[in-house]
């Protein structure tokens, strides 16, 4: 739980750090911009040929710029994936601890069941000594009451 926390404060600090490294990039966009902007009202003798080497930059900027942006995109894509990887992980460890727990509860009701089991066994034992002891009193009984008879 806190390991994941602290994932999720990395990944927002990383974005932070990203947003901030893009507001950086739009300041200096801005600011070329209006550099850009002073020299063409200063005017000059090479004006055309600076603009188009301004607009050559320019496209160069974007295209660095949008470069930058997909990779970024595609470095949040694959912590996403990671992410979700490691989710399946931790969803099949999980399964794994309930497979394990249904196990053990198995085992357990087995062992109860051998427990009554014997205890069942041990009851018609103790059934039988005692059917056993009352045919010997019986016996026993009938021997004495014989024995007596002879007497006399």
């Amino acid at each position: 739980m806190v390991v994941r926390e602290r994932e999720r404060e990395r990944e927002r600090e990383r974005e932070r750090e990203r947003e901030s490294e893009r507001e950086r990039e739009r300041e200096r966009e801005m600011g070329a911009e209006r550099e850009r902007a002073r020299e063409r009202e200063r005017g000059g003798g090479a004006g055309r040929d600076t603009d188009v080497k301004d607009e050559r930059e320019r496209g160069k900027e974007r295209r660095v710029k949008r470069e930058r942006a997909r990779k970024e995109e595609r470095e949040r894509e694959r912590e996403r994936e990671r992410e979700r990887e490691r989710e399946r992980e931790r969803e099949r460890e999980r399964e794994r601890e309930r497979e394990r727990e249904r196990k053990r509860e198995r085992e357990r009701d087995r062992e109860r069941e051998t427990e009554r089991e014997r205890e069942r066994e041990r009851e018609r034992e103790r059934e039988r000594e005692r059917e056993r002891e009352r045919e010997r009193g019986r016996h026993g009984q009938n021997a004495m009451r014989c024995d007596i008879a002879s007497h006399y």
